[in-house]
């Protein structure tokens, strides 16, 4: 299948048994491999893929072999995430499907290491032939262009298709793969994938597998809520008992009960919270105590916080996962940014004198005028981040030691932003 793209360019995809796409796609990876302007291109998410690959070095000859992961791993690795509890779900809605349509189901964690494989046992067979076996690795920095490899990269449902696969060894297979993510704090934990040869592709297989993706997300979230519910259980009487403010919160700071302040969907946590004070950015000084699924957060209200943060880490290395950490004195939090989030965060980074609303405002719309959005934005930033961000003008607290991690290529900082000050230090980036 083709289609004209902007510039002329003829936008090609693998999909179904078309010599002619087939043979196009082999001359727009050719002209890719060389160097070489073409008409012809593959479509959009294959194309990104694709560059991502060639920058990594990938040979489209090499095998797709890798090193497998030793059994004992392996299993360290299935008890270490909650794709394990939901095989049961996966198997009924996918292996079985799978098998009837000469395939298998694939299941990954976040790193593309394979940690289940089921279904058709002769393709099973000819998938050892391409090491798609258990413990392998499928992400795209070791095996190319592929479904798993390229959803892990976009975080999205992808569908690859034959001539698709940038190694050659693997044009002979067709996958469709999807990330499933923790529905609490919106974390991806792994990727399901169906794959077969390419013989077998059917347009409808990505729907399939992204459909019981789903699933798999609303049986995490159908638990949690019970968990709530037993955790709000336990905390309700012991929060009437307690003076000032106070919050039940689950492992993850989900909300299960509170008193003597408004509610919040989710209460940042430091990865390695203890019973005792610790400093939370969005709170101050709180005492913390284990409950059965969760903690009991008591809002220290006498002024004992000990000083604030002293390090902010902004990391802004991969577009899908940007993200800020704070390091106070008696820990850190991590905090996830939407992409505005992000571009207000760096241009205060890259402007540590301050910045008033109106610069603010021409560093991230290129319109001095839009000072009535930048201080909503702020003011939502300040709700987690109020202990490093101080205002008149807008700026990161004295005595606070800001860095930011960039892309590994300055030019794919916030790709997708068209801030001014983003813009520029893209720009920067490509002359140097």
């Amino acid at each position: 299948m083709t289609e004209t793209g902007s510039a002329g360019v003829l936008r090609v995809t693998g999909q179904g048994a078309d010599p002619q796409a087939t043979r196009l796609l082999h001359r727009a990876r050719e002209a890719r491999l060389t160097g070489e302007p073409s008409h012809v291109a593959p479509r959009a998410e294959i194309d990104a893929s694709w560059d991502r690959v060639v920058r990594r070095g990938i040979d489209p000859d090499q095998s797709p072999e890798s090193e497998l992961l030793e059994a004992d791993e392996i299993e360290h690795r299935r008890r270490s995430t909650a794709l394990g509890e939901l095989m049961p779900l996966l198997r009924a809605g996918l292996a079985s499907i799978a098998d009837a349509a000469q395939q298998i189901m694939v299941v990954t964690d976040t790193e593309g290491r394979v940690l289940w494989r089921q279904g058709n046992t002769g393709v099973l067979r000819r998938a050892h032939d391409i090491c798609l076996e258990e413990g392998a690795a499928w992400a795209e920095a070791a095996t190319g262009t592929n479904a798993i490899g390229t959803a892990l990269a976009a975080r999205v449902p992808i569908q690859v298709h034959s001539a698709e696969h940038f190694i050659r060894a693997l044009h002979g297979w067709t996958c469709a793969a999807a990330p499933v993510r923790d529905p609490r704090d919106g974390q991806l934990i792994g990727i399901v994938d169906i794959s077969g040869p390419a013989s077998t592709f059917h347009p409808a297989t990505l729907a399939l597998v992204d459909s019981v993706a789903r699933l798999a997300e609303g049986e995490i979230r159908t638990r949690h809520l019970a968990e709530i519910e037993r955790l709000r259980a336990v905390a309700a009487p012991i929060l009437c008992r307690i003076g000032g403010r106070a919050l039940a919160v689950d492992v993850h700071g989900r909300l299960a009960a509170v008193t003597g302040m408004p509610p919040v969907d989710r209460l940042p946590l430091p990865k390695s919270l203890r019973p005792g004070p610790v400093w939370l950015p969005s709170l101050g000084m709180c005492r913390v105590e284990p409950l059965p699924g969760g903690w009991l957060v008591q809002v220290d209200d006498a002024g004992t916080t000990p000083g604030a943060p002293r390090r902010v880490v902004l990391d802004l290395s991969r577009p899908r996962a940007l993200a800020v950490h704070v390091t106070g004195p008696l820990g850190s939090v991590k905090q996830r940014l939407s992409p505005r989030h992000a571009e207000l965060l760096y241009a205060l980074a890259v402007h540590r004198q301050g910045r008033t609303a109106s610069e603010l405002a021409r560093d991230i719309f290129g319109d001095a005028t839009r000072t009535v959005t930048v201080r909503a934005e702020i003011s939502r930033l300040r709700r987690h981040l109020a202990e490093v961000l101080a205002h008149r003008p807008y700026r990161f607290g004295d005595g606070v030691e800001v860095e930011v991690i960039r892309p590994e290529h300055g030019a794919d900082l916030l790709p997708h932003s068209r801030a001014p000050v983003v813009a520029e230090a893209r720009t920067a980036a490509r002359t140097t």
